[in-house]
C-alpha cells in the first residue's frame, strides 16, 4: 500500500516543528508516519530521524517535506541507500527515490507543491535543484574571486597564525624546565600544548 512518510527538521531545540508537522499532516501523512529531527543542522550529513525515515520508504512511497531546506542547508548531503551511504545532491535524492520506486514531494517549492512522481513535478523540481546548484556555484566562484583580488593586492585576508620568535621559544623552554606548567606557558604564548613541545623540540639542546 502506497504510503506518505513526512520529515520535518528545525535547526535548534529552542524551535518548533508543529507548523512543519500540521502541513505535513493537512498534506495527508500520517502523523505516525513523521520523523523529526530537532536541533539538527541541515548542514549535518547524518540526522537520525531523516536516515529513519528513508528506511520506512518502500516502492511507490513517497518522502514528503514542507519545503526543500528541510532537506539541508545546502544541496549537498544525504543520503542511505542500499547499504551503502553517500553524499549526493537534491537531484540525486530524487533520482535515487525514484529507482526505488519512491517519489519525493516538496509542498512549497516555488511557491508550489512539487512531486516528483508527476511528470510536470519531476520537471519543475529538476529545474529548480538545478538552479539552487547553480546560485551556489556562483557565491563559490564570487569568494574566490574575491579572495584572488585582496591577494593580488596583498591584503590581509583575515588572521593570520601569530609569529613566534626563537627568543621567545627558548624563554618558554626556561619557563618549562624551572617548573612552570607547560600548559600554561603554552597559553601565554596563545599556542596550543602541542605546538608549544614542536617548537622547543626543535631547538635541541
Amino acid at each position: 500500500m502506497t504510503k506518505l512518510i513526512g520529515y520535518a527538521r528545525v535547526s535548534t531545540k529552542s524551535q518548533t516543528t508543529d507548523r512543519q508537522v500540521s502541513d505535513l499532516i493537512a498534506a495527508g501523512v500520517r502523523r505516525d508516519d513523521v520523523y523529526v529531527d530537532r536541533g539538527v543542522s541541515g548542514g549535518r550529513a547524518r540526522r537520525p530521524e531523516f536516515d529513519t525515515a528513508l528506511d520506512a520508504l518502500e516502492g511507490s512511497d513517497t518522502l514528503v517535506v514542507t519545503t526543500l531546506d528541510r532537506l539541508g542547508r545546502s544541496t549537498a548531503n544525504m543520503l542511505e541507500l542500499a547499504e551503502a551511504r553517500s553524499t549526493a545532491n537534491m537531484l540525486e535524492l530524487a533520482e535515487a527515490l525514484r529507482t526505488r520506486g519512491a517519489a519525493l514531494r516538496v509542498l512549497n517549492l516555488g511557491g508550489g507543491d512539487v512531486d516528483t512522481s508527476t511528470p510536470m513535478g519531476g520537471m519543475v523540481f529538476t529545474v529548480m535543484a538545478a538552479l539552487a546548484e547553480m546560485e551556489l556555484a556562483i557565491k563559490r566562484e564570487r569568494i574566490v574571486d574575491s579572495v584572488n583580488k585582496r591577494r593580488a593586492a596583498s591584503k590581509d585576508l583575515g588572521r593570520r597564525r601569530p609569529q613566534f620568535t626563537e627568543s621567545q621559544i627558548l624563554n618558554a623552554r626556561r619557563l618549562v624546565n624551572a617548573g612552570e606548567s607547560a600548559t600554561q606557558v603554552a597559553r601565554d604564548l596563545s599556542m596550543s600544548r602541542a605546538t608549544s613541545y614542536r617548537r622547543i623540540s626543535a631547538l635541541g639542546a
